[in-house]
């Protein structure tokens, strides 16, 4: 017990053998398809249920069955499984590539990823979830990749940069929730705060997406037929997840839609209905999988001390206000990069914060943003985070083909480092 209680950095282990696996194949073959993820995963575990001989194996078992069955991660599965039916079955109906069609008969391709860089910003700041918003606008990205000849991890990443900003910002997203209540500050002010913050990254991210893929797109296809009652499905989710209705509720009712409708028009036969449900499910065993064996994993390094050590490392090291903020940005970053969740990391990282924040006069509004915001740089960057494993997963892709093009992670860390050096106190 007073292992755990001081911290230890070899529960840590685990995590860095998935990363040298993963990353070190992908880099010496040159083919990042090499590993698979879930191989590496499965390794990581196997290092994790290989150290601690004092915990017996049994123990190992009941404390990675508890993180298997935490509410988020159970919540996060069935979220993949809906919208692998909704997927699944629009597809089959031919509404992804009406609704392709729809959009680049109205916008040039020179802003077509500028555009679903915003959408995502819209959608996911409605929604309050990430992986919704890539998940109901992957097969989009894919259509105008394939369209406009732009490439295709360029069109993931800027629907995942979308997908993180409105994560970070949302009222109803668990992230801010979950900042708001350890901090105890008030949701409008985390808000304001937050969104000043943030703002210029999203607005230089739009840039450079509007310049990255304008200069890039090839000549684009021009057979844009497209029927409007194959777009109405994707309609009614996109307009459901902008008025917040819950992301359960948006995916069931678009997954029907998109039944009648292909049922409809004839894409395909009343009997094939639930076959082509069934498909989309099939295809999102991968990351649900995944998602499974990275949470044992992470039960196993918790148990172990491993982020109690990333907890005590930080809080011995911090100076003056300035300091505080900076620590308090750098634990839920490590927390959230070893947790793979960025909800999970400030629920951990948010009771030290709260120390950190009374004793170096923080305000509260300030520390809220500052664990929400670092919490989603994590995760909006780490390969191995449901966010960039589902675009990857939908797309055929590998996260690490994704990773140069998630520019307002990367510049919302940029810009919250700027406020705190220079913001005046």
């Amino acid at each position: 017990m007073n292992q755990k209680k001081n911290g230890n950095a070899l529960a840590l282990l685990p995590i860095g053998v998935f990363l040298v696996i993963f990353i070190g194949a992908g880099v010496l073959s040159r083919d990042f398809y090499t590993m698979p993820a879930i191989v590496g995963f499965l390794i990581a575990l196997m290092v994790a249920f290989m150290q601690n001989r004092r915990v017996r194996f049994a123990d190992k078992m009941t404390i990675i069955s508890k993180g298997i069955g935490e509410e988020n991660i159970v919540t996060m599965c069935l979220i993949f499984l809906a919208a692998g039916a909704f997927s699944g079955t629009i597809k089959a109906a031919g509404g992804v590539e009406s609704t392709v069609n729809l959009g680049l008969s109205i916008m040039p391709a020179s802003i077509a990823v500028m555009g679903l860089f915003i959408i995502g910003c819209f959608i996911s700041i409605s929604m309050g979830t990430s992986v919704g918003t890539i998940t109901a606008m992957a097969p989009i990205g894919v259509g105008i990749a394939e369209k406009t000849g732009i490439s295709l991890p360029v069109c993931m990443g800027a629907i995942v940069c979308g997908a993180m900003f409105g994560d970070n910002l949302s009222m109803i997203s668990d992230t801010t929730i979950a900042a708001v209540r350890t901090q105890g500050c008030e949701m409008k002010d985390k808000f304001k705060e937050n969104f000043l913050i943030v703002l210029p990254a999203a607005v230089i991210t739009a840039v450079i997406f509007f310049f990255l893929a304008g200069g890039n797109a090839g000549n684009m296809d021009k057979d844009l037929e497209y029927q409007f009652i194959k777009v109405v499905p994707y309609l009614v989710v996109l307009i459901g997840a902008l008025i917040g209705i819950n992301v359960f509720v948006v995916l069931i009712v678009g997954t029907v839609l998109a039944a009648i409708v292909g049922v409809g028009t004839g894409a395909f036969a009343l009997g094939e209905m639930f076959q082509k449900m069934g498909e989309g499910v099939t295809s999102m065993y991968d990351i649900t999988v995944i998602s499974i064996i990275v949470a044992a994993i992470v039960a196993l390094v918790k148990e172990y001390g491993g982020i109690e050590f990333i907890l005590n490392l930080i809080k011995k090291n911090i100076k003056g206000a300035r300091g505080g903020e900076f620590g308090i940005s750098l634990l839920v970053f490590l927390v959230d990069c070893c947790t793979a969740n960025n909800t999970v990391a400030i629920v951990m990282a948010g009771p030290i914060a709260k120390e950190i924040s009374e004793e170096f006069d923080v305000s509260p509004r300030r520390s809220a943003s500052l664990l929400d915001i670092f919490a989603s740089v994590g995760q909006g960057m780490i390969p191995y985070g449901a966010q960039l494993l589902t675009a990857a997963s939908l797309a055929g892709l590998s996260p690490v083909q994704i990773m140069p093009y998630l520019f307002y992670p990367i510049l919302m860390g940029i810009s919250a480092v700027l406020f705190i050096l220079f913001r005046r106190r």
